[in-house]
């Protein structure tokens, strides 16, 4: 059967992207700048995936297959030109086509705009998933917003953090199709009364509400070599009415447009400071208001082959990525029960087995409340429907477990107190017919220590799914040569079965792909070398170990740490400048949240141990220290392929799973981490002797907090650690501001270290001893890191999403015909 990449030639393919140039661009050759060749080229590939992409969806109706509809606050997808390019399986006819532009792929993908979707693992693992449920041909819809500004960019003024505007959409997003015929009313605020229906009694209205609208932005999410095309929807807020232009006749030229700014302010930012009241206002009216949008856009397409609800559970799974959506719970019921006359049991029945929810993290400060207050002024109707939720829910649980009041306060939906709060991680448990975690570790420590109480009232709702990571981006894209060398070794198939893999591993002593193994890891460092130099003028050797972490900057894990050894390396040099030690080069990229004080102290103690190692004769380039600002998809790109090795030092039973770690060792770092996460499920595959395993684990730290933790006791008992903490707390590097990290001091030791970063430090110092005595053996370094690389299969996303697959959405595979007839 012909596909439809097959009718992509390197003729076709420049023609439209002409095309393009001439009547989207209104520009010829001569005229056009690089930025209007890459904007042509990418609307070209994207014109050639639209067949695929027609294909899919008229399929998908007319087969009226059951769907995933995949909501997220954040989706990191990264640019998309070089991925389509792979996806389409057109490289070198991509390259023949671009010659017609007169430029150079290079070129061209060094313009392709970076979405500004996400900040962190819970986007970048959204955007994997998407990949690959096109690729395993899946029916899936993606449902995000399209932020304005991302998150933000980050700069560096004098070692701190500053965060500007990411005017990522400044010049216009070529892989977005625009969808304003399904624009959608979005609706806040009002009251709710009672008015007497006829035939159904009294009844609950909600009215005087306030209506702004969301518009649809369309990216086709191609799958690897097949020809299903998905789509992710990203949702724009703007006013239901502009431009007030009897108000700007009157000369009121600020309230003209003071609509306008309040609802396009609700898509301006991805997570708004909830420092505020205003700003906690701001976030739950974006997570309503993606909740909203997204529900209604499912049951508009469900209704088109359906006239009645009674199959919707049966046709659609939505998945909760996090708490963030949880209030599509609450919409779908006030849909299906206000609007529809559907009865509550029915409906509540129909909610529950189409919702599920991955829970993303442990910790309690994460796991999203709403003030009762806010709520009620925010979305009443909503309130009265969570509370009627959580009523019905404390019957049953009382009726099942009489007198049980500590377990019915516990579950509750609703926290008492002088503030009362309203638990979003309870309302998605009591809600999805099933909840996951994302490790074997968390999914354990969830149901024991987080859950303890639903997972007694739900027996099996709670499951496991491990996170994967998609190596077509991660590796195929990332590193070429060292995808080259896999597939002259192992052959091509790989690429589509990540479990394949495996083959490479009896390559592992072979000397001549050591050799050459190790000849791709020093290329790979000589090009990040290349982009630190561009980014922070910093000259970095590549014969150096390059010591690698690169993750949202969060207390819990632990940058902190491995600033506390550069200080310890750093303080045995100039103790002995002749000593001989493992050159290395530390290499950071992270962002702190804005309002995370402390978390932006460690990156400018950081930035300061930089400033001092990086300049002291003493050092003599044994200690470089880099962080590289505005970490992104595109920078990890670079620097995952240059690693040698993988910092995962969070405190043991705090990191859900982790995905940069998969990345990492896919790549041929060696894990340095903790016993928590998904590193746990890394060392059991790639095998505990390739792996550099360290510091205390989650039932040692429990024991410490049931005895009382004493972080002193440590310092008290290690030199090594008594000078680090002394050198931080005294600012040895800039003696001119001896209080500038007292907080880090003082977090460290009078504020108990909750962390335990203390507790962990000698450990890490000696694992990390160990990693330099076998960096020094090239032969058994080259063995363990291609043993990791091989022992990887098993964390693919495709993986993760089989799972989901079989025992939690149950879709199933549908391939996609490119010919007009759909069977």
């Amino acid at each position: 059967m012909k596909d439809f990449r097959e009718n992509i030639t390197a003729g076709s393919l420049a023609d439209r992207a002409l095309f393009h140039l001439k009547y989207s661009r209104g520009k010829d050759l001569h005229a056009a700048t690089s930025f209007d060749k890459m904007w042509c080229f990418s609307h070209a590939l994207r014109d050639m995936a639209v067949d695929g992409f027609i294909a899919t969806q008229r399929t998908y109706l007319a087969k009226d297959v059951r769907r995933v509809n995949y909501i997220s606050m954040e989706y990191l997808i990264g640019k998309m030109c070089e991925n389509n390019i792979l996806a389409l399986g057109i490289t070198d006819i991509a390259d023949e086509a671009i010659k017609a532009l007169d430029i150079t792929t290079e070129e061209i993908l060094a313009h392709d705009v970076e979405a500004g979707l996400g900040n962190g693992g819970l986007g970048r693992l959204a955007a994997c998933y998407l990949d690959s449920l096109a690729t395993q041909e899946l029916p899936a819809f993606g449902y995000g917003i399209r932020y304005e500004h991302g998150i933000f960019c980050q700069e560096f003024e004098n070692g701190w953090q500053r965060e500007r505007p990411d005017e990522w959409l400044a010049r216009g997003y070529p892989w977005e199709l625009i969808r304003p015929e399904y624009t959608l009313p979005v609706l806040i605020y009002g009251h709710v009364k009672k008015n007497l229906i006829p035939g159904r009694g009294a009844e609950d209205v909600w009215e005087g509400w306030e209506m702004f609208e969301a518009v649809p932005y369309d990216i086709p999410i191609i799958g690897y070599e097949v020809n299903t095309v998905n789509m992710l929807r990203l949702w724009k807020s703007q006013p239901a009415e502009g431009f007030r232009l009897d108000i700007f006749n009157q000369g009121d030229y600020v309230r003209a447009v003071e609509e306008k700014n309040w609802a396009e302010n609700v898509t301006k930012v991805l997570y708004p400071s909830d420092y505020t009241y205003a700003g906690k206002e701001l976030r739950l009216i974006q997570e309503y208001f993606l909740a909203s949008c997204s529900v209604r856009d499912i049951i508009r397409r469900y209704r088109k082959t359906h006239s009645s609800f009674d199959r919707f559970a049966e046709k659609n799974a939505i998945q909760l990525n996090d708490t963030h959506p949880t209030l599509a719970v609450v919409e779908l019921m006030r849909i299906l029960h206000d609007e529809e006359g559907i009865p509550w049991e029915k409906a509540w029945d129909i909610t529950v087995n189409t919702f599920c929810y991955t829970n993303h993290t442990l910790l309690a400060e994460a796991l999203e409340k709403w003030t009762v207050d806010l709520m009620q002024r925010v979305l009443p109707r909503h309130t009265q429907i969570i509370f009627e939720i959580n009523h019905r829910f404390l019957q049953k649980v009382e009726l099942d477990f009489p007198g049980d009041g500590d377990l019915l306060r516990k579950v509750s939906l609703v926290e008492e107190g002088p503030h009362k709060q309203i638990c979003m991680a309870n309302l998605c448990v009591v809600a999805s017919g099933k909840v996951n975690g994302v490790s074997a570790l968390h999914s354990e420590l969830l149901r024991k220590n987080t859950m303890p109480e639903f997972n007694k009232i739900y027996p099996g709702k709670f499951c496991n799914v491990t996170n994967g990571i998609t190596h077509r981006r991660w590796l195929l894209k990332a590193n070429p040569e060292l995808s080259a060398l896999i597939t002259e070794k192992i052959g091509e198939d790989w690429k589509k079965d990540l479990s394949l893999l495996e083959g490479f591993e009896k390559f592992a002593k072979d000397k001549d792909v050591q050799i050459r193994f190790m000849e791709i890891k020093k290329a790979n460092k000589q090009n990040l070398c290349k982009t630190i130099q561009k980014l922070i003028g910093e000259c970095v050797s590549p014969d150096s170990l390059f010591d690698v972490q690169i993750k949202r900057l969060h207390m819990y894990k632990r940058q902190l740490l491995n600033a506390m050894h550069i200080i310890h390396l750093y303080q045995k040099i100039k103790e002995n400048p002749k000593i001989q030690m493992q050159p290395r080069t530390f290499v950071f990229a992270a962002k702190a949240a804005p309002a995370y004080l402390i978390a932006k102290s460690v990156i400018k103690l950081i930035n300061t141990l930089s400033e001092v190692i990086n300049n002291d004769i003493d050092v003599a380039d044994r200690i470089k220290v880099v962080f590289l600002p505005d970490y992104n998809v595109s920078l990890a790109e670079k620097i995952i392929p240059a690693a040698d090795v993988s910092e995962q030092i969070s405190t043991a039973g705090l990191e859900a799973s982790g995905t940069g770690n998969m990345k990492l060792s896919l790549n041929g770092a060696l894990t340095v981490g903790t016993w928590d996460g998904a590193n746990i499920e890394i060392a059991q595959h790639v095998g505990e002797d390739n792996i550099f395993i360290f510091g205390h684990r989650t039932e040692d730290l429990a024991e410490l907090r049931r005895k009382g933790y004493k972080s002193q006791s440590y310092v008290d008992k290690s030199k090594g650690l008594q000078k680090v903490i002394e050198a931080i707390r005294d600012n040895a590097f800039d003696p001119s501001q001896p209080d500038l990290f007292k907080d880090l001091y003082n977090d460290l030791t009078m504020h108990g270290d909750h962390y335990f970063y203390l507790a962990d430090f000698d450990q890490y110092v000696e694992c990390q001893e160990k990693v330099s005595k076998l960096y020094a053996d090239e032969t058994a370094w080259a063995e363990k890191a291609i043993l990791n690389v091989a022992r990887m299969g098993w964390f693919s996303s495709d993986r993760s999403i089989q799972d989901y697959c079989d025992g939690i959405w149950h879709i199933e595979r549908t391939p996609i015909k490119p010919s007009e007839d759909v069977d």
